[in-house]
């Protein structure tokens, strides 16, 4: 098996470079969708969110009402750190899970946006680091997530720097140009470093 950590910041286009790594046949697994999982209706994790900040960041259907909730959270460091301490070790234990059900000549691709903040890069045969200008990222989330300038800021703030995640990258993929450049970056990635590590890895 080859573990490739998948990473990049809000806005960077991550899962975009997830999907076009599936099509060439890579087993993704999503933190983002197992972060979903473990706080869906009905479980521990949703229980214990709304215990420790409340009813009013659930929905009237029940479910986590996850605007209410990251407004709390990304206006307060200490507020997050207790939500990542109801969470992380729900989505450790399911990634632990993904990996572990995953066949030996699988390339396996952790889509991790927190991959550098939670000092995960040792883990992996392959750190890929998807990059974009702070300002494009910026101009991403205001026309494709309806964020104010300050919300989009906020959201980069709380995260790794480009330079953060730059120290720990085995491969930077440039993705400021459009869904045809991405795709010949992504196939050039495939072809000159996965390839050659799954032959090596099987």
């Amino acid at each position: 098996m080859v573990r490739i950590g998948l990473t990049g910041g809000i806005g960077s286009g991550k899962s975009t470079v997830a999907r076009l790594l599936a099509e060439h046949g890579a087993v993704i697994i999503d933190a983002d969708q197992l972060a979903r999982q473990v706080v869906a209706p009905g479980t521990r994790g949703l229980a214990e969110i709304a215990e420790h900040f409340g009813t009013g960041v659930l929905q009237a259907d029940g479910g986590l009402d996850r605007a209410s909730l990251a407004a709390i959270v990304f206006a307060d460091p200490q507020q997050r750190s207790v939500l990542e301490g109801i969470t992380h070790p729900q989505i450790k234990q399911l990634t632990k899970e993904r990996f572990a059900q995953a066949a030996d000549g699988d390339v396996v691709v952790h889509d991790m946006p927190l991959l550098v903040e939670q000092g995960l890069s040792d883990n992996y045969d392959l750190v890929v680091v998807v990059h974009v200008p702070l300002e494009r990222r910026i101009e991403r989330l205001m026309n494709d997530r309806a964020m104010s300038r300050q919300e989009a800021q906020s959201r980069i703030d709380s995260q790794a720097t480009d330079a953060q995640r730059a120290r720990i990258a085995d491969e930077i993929v440039d993705n400021s140009g459009d869904l045809d450049d991405l795709a010949q970056s992504v196939n050039d990635l495939w072809v000159r470093r996965i390839e050659p590590m799954q032959r090596t890895h099987s």
